[in-house]
């Protein structure tokens, strides 16, 4: 199978950096880190202001890219989340367990490096597609 880059999803944002949503190689979907942007809105036009809120939108903008790479949610391995504000993380952590009720992916965090005004949390994530 040749290796995809996924550039342009159907009604979501273009990436506004220079990178792919997601690259498909070897079985692999290896998703780049998605900020909660609000879909079929701007390419930094962020939706939510809470924790909570912007985390859910970051998980189903990662669904939204997994699905059209052909994977899913129930197929993710690894998550990375990137934090703007570590002391939210009790927050990050109940709305990203609704979205992982079954077995977890294993999961590491770290402080969010990027300055995005109105940017709390970034989540990455590596899938199967089998």
């Amino acid at each position: 199978m040749p290796t995809v880059f996924l550039e342009e999803i159907p009604g979501y944002p273009a990436p506004h950096s220079p990178y792919s949503h997601a690259v498909v190689a070897k079985g692999l979907v290896f998703v780049s880190a998605q900020i909660p942007v609000r879909p079929g809105g701007g390419p930094t036009e962020v939706a939510g202001a809470t924790m909570q809120d912007q985390t859910r939108q970051s998980l189903r903008n990662l669904q939204t890219i997994l699905e059209a790479a052909g994977s899913s949610l129930d197929r993710v391995v690894k998550t990375t989340v990137l934090l703007a504000r570590p002391d939210l993380y009790r927050e990050m952590n109940e709305a990203y367990a609704e979205f992982f009720p079954g077995p977890k992916p294993a999961r590491a965090m770290a402080r969010f490096g990027a300055e995005i005004p109105g940017v709390l949390v970034a989540i990455e994530a590596i899938a199967t597609l089998d």
